[in-house]
């Protein structure tokens, strides 16, 4: 015999007593070794302190099936700050997330159009207010020579009504002028009140445009959670009902009220925005992403307590107590958790007694 087939050997040796072993050792888990039992159920020896667990009694009873629908943490107060003119952008001072204070500077706009048009308008009220001064002269003096008959009727009256159309157009002057100064100031962007940037639009360059924002500025007070909940569920809601909200960054659920429920529903996803007013939290943030939790019709549940399961492993296992009162491990399967008890999703029937291990004062 070669070495090669000696070692193929050995090799087919090892595999079949690996497997022979995992076979034993399975048939021993299943009590192939010990007095049958039906499947599932694994009889224990006499517990001394059998007598001391408490038993209950597995039913049935209606759940609240519990859903939770995505939203995002949005401010009650929101800016979208944008030019009341067309300029181009030459400077934006901050960027998403920087807090600013009422009267901050936002934006800048070019203002070299603008400072053009007042030099002009300020040359020409120059103009205008030196031209009513004249004509305020001329019409004092006129006024003397009149009282003193020095002066016709028809001169004063043309006198007075040249000082009266001077002095009009020094008043359009500086109007113009107070104008200009009014969009001189619309070229700088601030911030209405204090709050958080939330988003930038526009870089330095870009043409800034009426109506075209170039940050998003909203508070960081009046938070709400605004979600999308499909409209079988949204038409349980009621304005001022307490929910719970689940904010999965800061690790909590806490309760919210029902601000605001959109009376329309999206024809595309057959939902309606739910807004939830939150209280006030500490690290809580525009733009944090939560979960509304609802509960939104029932099934039936088999239900135990919770502390009568044990994990051995990764299984889940209960002790049965029959009808002669002897004590069986049943493996289980269980769902969601409801206070206190938990649904049997498999293992268990209604009526049959289990045994539950509360927890021993230390």
């Amino acid at each position: 015999m070669s070495l090669t087939e000696f070692k193929k050997i050995n090799k087919t040796v090892a595999i079949s007593v690996a497997v022979l072993a995992l076979i034993l050792l399975l048939l021993y888990m299943q009590g192939s070794f010990v007095s049958k039992v039906s499947p599932g159920l694994s009889t224990l020896p006499g517990d001394a302190n059998a007598q001391k667990n408490d038993t209950v009694v597995v039913e049935k009873k209606q759940v609240d099936d519990m859903f939770s629908w995505p939203g995002t943490v949005k401010s009650r107060t929101v800016a979208n700050l944008a030019p009341r003119m067309t300029a181009r952008i030459i400077e934006i001072k901050v960027h998403a997330g920087d807090k600013v204070k009422k009267g901050d500077v936002i934006a800048r706009l070019d203002e070299r159009d603008i400072k053009a048009q007042e030099n002009a308008a300020l040359a020409a009220l120059v103009g205008a207010n030196a031209q009513a001064s004249r004509a305020k002269a001329d019409e004092q003096r006129t006024r003397s020579l009149y009282s003193k008959e020095a002066a016709t009727r028809e001169n004063f009256d043309a006198v007075v009504a040249g000082a009266k159309a001077a002095q009009a157009g020094a008043n359009q002057a500086a109007s113009t002028v107070n104008e200009i100064r009014s969009h001189l100031a619309d070229t700088l962007l601030r911030a209405p009140f204090d709050g958080v940037v939330v988003k930038r639009l526009k870089e330095p360059g870009d043409m800034g445009l009426p109506g075209d924002p170039v940050a998003t500025l909203q508070t960081p007070q009046g938070l709400r959670l605004e979600a999308e909940v499909p409209g079988s569920c949204a038409g349980r809601y009621r304005i001022g009902m307490d929910v719970a909200v689940r904010i999965d960054t800061l690790g909590l659920t806490t309760p919210g009220q029902i601000d605001e429920i959109s009376p329309e529903v999206d024809p595309q996803t057959r939902s309606q925005l739910i807004k939830i007013a939150l209280p006030a939290m500490e690290g809580l943030q525009p733009g944090y992403f939560g979960w509304l939790e609802q509960a939104c019709g029932q099934h039936e549940a088999l239900l135990i307590p919770v502390d009568a399961v044990e994990h051995i492993g990764q299984l889940e296992v209960v002790k049965v107590l029959s009808e002669e009162g002897r004590q069986q491990m049943r493996h289980i399967r269980t769902g969601k958790t409801f206070g206190e008890q938990v649904e049997v999703i498999s293992g268990l029937h209604a009526g049959e007694t289990v045994i539950t291990h509360p927890q021993q004062a230390h």
